[in-house]
This record gives structure tokens, sequence and C-alpha cells, in this order.
């Protein structure tokens, strides 16, 4: 049962990782076109991987939760 969450979260570290690497990418794009401006895009982007990154984090706590239960 403490891997109940263990898939899910596998998942959303993949989009968190694909996240930050289209943010990156859009950072890229807008210097090579001479911007001096975040992209919105990126921004949006950052906000969602980070958003990911909270989720991540309930579903590793709740794991922890049930495999304390377990060992007990």
């Amino acid at each position: 049962m403490a891997g109940e969450f263990d898939d899910i979260r596998v998942r959303l570290e993949a989009v968190s990782e694909e996240l930050a690497d289209l943010a990156i990418q859009r950072l890229r794009e807008s210097i090579d076109a001479g911007g001096n401006e975040l992209p919105v895009d990126e921004r949006r982007m950052t906000r969602a991987r980070r958003a990911v990154e909270r989720a991540v984090a309930i579903l590793r706590e709740a794991d922890d939760r049930v495999a304390d239960l377990d060992g007990a």
C-alpha cells in the first residue's frame, strides 16, 4: 500500500521535467530573437511546473505516512 501514489507521482515528475524543458526552450528562443524580457509562456509554464512539484510533494507525504503506518 505504501506505493499507492507512486505511479502518479512518477508521471507528475516527468511532466515537471517536460515543463522545465519547455520553459528553457522559450527562454532560448527569446534570447535568440534579441528579447530582453521573459516570455509570457515561460512564466506560465514555470507556475504550472511549481504546482506540479507541489502535487508531487503532497503525494510523497501521503506515501510516507502510509509507509510509517505499515512499519508500525
